[in-house]
């Protein structure tokens, strides 16, 4: 089958490309896309027969189009959401689409602020009664950072993901205290290395065909790594889907010091390395779904009883602005009473008040399941 189409329905010349995973390349998308019926992707959601000629042949600064924004959604067209921008300008360029994508995810329209906020004094969670910390395995807060001077890792050259990695590393190895630690480059890191990484769950690998369609896994795995501290409460990844994911986790329930080490942690390394940020969108992510904050605040709890209320759980939730999923990732279900909680919001409310959605959260389902039937 051809890639272009045309057809003569009621009377109408329709022309387009259709959509699929016979697409080798973004200049292949040449007309309006059509997709497989049950697509049910942000991308088809949001584009537009206006909005393609709007965007169709714009580029961003770094020369980037939107047919490239647009290519992992339009060949794989399962994607929940399809849509990678290139660099920070890129939100800009292609306005009429991204400005749709942004408001349909997080509500927040062309005209809303978003101003961040990684200040862990702002943050009221006192310590969990020890009961309460009992049910709580353990903390995991991480944010996605991009830097202020490279393009996106869609779109960036092979020296700049090596400059990229150089900056952060520099930086990085300048920790001290609880944040000293080891940087391991994908690239060069020991069979040993690479075992202990994966029992620890630490590592990342390529081979997503949904970020490799978007560019995100060129070179791999030529500078991408792992950084974490000595006590392995605080973790880095390099050049992933965005250029930096910062992670700081422990066991049990002390969501302060977690937030407080990522703060922290996230503050020294911009001290060398800018993170591309500003008042409409916050920080700046790869996928339109992480920009504002691109902060998920977690943590792993025993909650037996509310298994078996889930619509109690789920208007707990939905009253705080918290995910429950089960501890195994996205779309998973517990069969022992165990969940991942997490902040559902990412742009217009800064850090501090996502990690606080969390905490209160968390807080109104411990009482729930102390509460008696």
């Amino acid at each position: 089958m051809g890639s272009s189409y045309t057809s003569n329905l009621s009377s109408c010349d329709v022309d387009g490309t259709f959509m699929g995973a016979h697409l080798k390349s973004a200049d292949q998308i040449k007309g309006f896309p059509f997709f497989p019926t049950g697509t049910k992707s942000l991308l088809q959601k949001c584009l537009t027969r206006e909005i393609w000629e709007v965007c169709k042949d714009r580029r961003d600064k770094f020369g980037f189009t939107f047919k490239q924004a647009i290519f992992s959604g339009s060949k794989w067209t399962n994607s929940g959401v399809g849509v990678y921008a290139g660099s920070h300008d890129s939100y800009y360029a292609f306005a009429p689409f991204m400005d749709k994508i942004i408001e349909s995810y997080h509500g927040h329209k062309p005209t809303d602020k978003h101003l961040s906020s990684m200040d862990y004094n702002q943050l009221d969670c006192p310590p969990f009664p020890a009961d309460e910390d009992k049910m709580i395995n353990s903390t995991r807060i991480r944010v996605a950072r991009n830097l202020a001077d490279y393009p996106l890792g869609t779109a960036v050259t092979r020296s700049q993901r090596k400059e990229i990695e150089t900056l952060v590393v520099s930086a990085l190895n300048e920790f001290k205290g609880e944040l000293k630690g080891k940087y391991f480059s994908l690239e060069t890191m020991t069979d040993a290395d690479k075992k202990q990484l994966i029992a620890d769950h630490f590592l990342f690998k390529g081979g997503d065909k949904y970020l490799e369609s978007a560019g995100l896994e060129r070179d791999w795995p030529e500078a991408r790594g792992i950084f974490h501290n000595d006590a392995k409460t605080f973790l880095v990844w390099v050049n992933e889907e965005d250029q930096l994911r910062i992670i700081s986790m422990q066991k049990g329930s002390d969501i302060h010091a977690v937030f407080k080490r990522l703060s922290v942690a996230a503050s020294k390394i911009e001290e060398k390395a800018k993170f591309a940020n500003d008042e409409h969108f916050g920080y700046i992510s790869t996928c339109p779904t992480n920009m504002g904050t691109g902060l998920r605040a977690s943590v792993h709890i025993n909650l037996p009883k509310l298994m078996n209320n889930k619509a109690l759980h789920q208007s707990i939730a939905d009253k705080y602005h918290v995910q429950i999923r089960g501890i195994h990732g996205e779309h998973t279900e517990t069969d022992d009473g165990v969940f991942d909680i997490s902040n559902l919001r990412r742009l217009g409310r800064n850090e501090v008040q996502l990690v606080q959605d969390m905490y209160d959260g968390v807080k109104a389902m411990i009482r729930a399941e102390k509460s008696p039937e």
